[in-house]
């Protein structure tokens, strides 16, 4: 069956098959991507006759004029920055500890993961009473080492700190158990091989495990970058509601909400959003070129 002869009658049964998820995509994923494009040209936009008196950039000259933009773009990028590289090497850390566990393996992979598939509004909740400032366990932890009364939901200079925290920490699970699957699709005989040379445990982790899992690196690379710079529930629902203490904390996708749903600026969102865009494309391709480039795959 699978080694039959294509013809215009099978290819049109396959298409029958696919039709109703085709239409699915086109509708719920395609045609909003369409129309947030056109949007950004919208000037004068009525929603509700779905009208623009005139089409232009003014949109973006707008954006690019908006200081606000510049803030969530640069508390975007600090956030990505910190959250994504500290989130790999922690997750790769311990699923390599976890790999040498194989009696209570299952166990610990179920401890990590469970944050992943936890509501974050429940997740938010939590943090929102472990960082209080006077009962909260973050605070009376430090207070062992003589840090008292951190301001963490309150300053905007301890902002930043305490989303980047509860990111990591709610990132591992998925993380870890992509690098746990990756492990274990190593051939054990190259272990044994670098065991028999005498190669200690470093060395076999810098020369074997690193590089066989370079397309594992990758994926959890470009799937932590897209989701960082999407963020968007952990600061509202951390924040209850708001950016942040003084706007400290708006981001690209919090930037686009507030102009959206509250400002009703649909097409400074939409130009918003296209930049959005753009730069995770930016990263991704960067992403697969550095995969590309470093990565060889046997």
């Amino acid at each position: 069956m699978m080694n039959e002869t294509p013809t215009w009658r099978r290819t049109g049964q396959a298409f029958l098959y696919l039709l109703p998820m085709l239409v699915i995509v086109i509708v719920f994923n395609f045609y909003p991507i369409i129309k947030s494009l056109a949007m950004a040209f919208y000037e004068n936009y009525d929603i509700f006759t779905d009208q623009a008196e005139s089409y232009g950039v003014g949109n973006f000259q707008t954006l690019f004029k908006d200081p606000e933009f510049y803030l969530a773009l640069k508390n975007t990028f600090i956030y990505v920055m910190v959250v994504t590289p500290i989130s790999i090497v922690l997750s790769l850390s311990l699923a390599v500890l976890i790999n040498g566990i194989k009696r209570l393996q299952s166990f610990f992979q179920s401890v990590y993961f469970l944050p992943f598939v936890t509501s974050t509004v429940a997740i938010s909740i939590v943090w929102r009473w472990l960082y209080h400032s006077n009962y909260g366990l973050v605070n009376y932890f430090l207070g062992f080492v003589g840090i008292h009364g951190i301001q963490w939901l309150t300053d905007p200079r301890w902002s930043m700190l305490a989303a980047i925290i509860m990111a990591i920490w709610k990132s591992l699970g998925f993380n870890i158990l992509l690098f746990l699957v990756g492990i274990n699709n190593i051939n054990p005989t190259y272990y044994r091989a670098a065991q028999i040379d005498g190669a200690s445990r470093w060395q076999s982790f810098t020369n074997i495990t690193l590089p066989l899992l370079g397309p594992t690196l990758l994926l959890v690379g470009v799937n932590s970058v897209i989701n960082n710079f999407k963020v968007f529930d952990e600061i509202f629902a951390l924040f209850n509601g708001q950016p942040g203490p003084s706007n400290s904390m708006v981001t690209m996708v919090y930037y686009l909400y507030q102009k959206f749903y509250t400002e009703y600026d649909y097409g400074v969102a939409s130009a918003a959003g296209i930049v959005l865009f753009g730069i995770v494309l930016l990263f991704t391709l960067v992403q697969l070129w550095i995969n590309r480039r470093f990565v060889h795959y046997k």
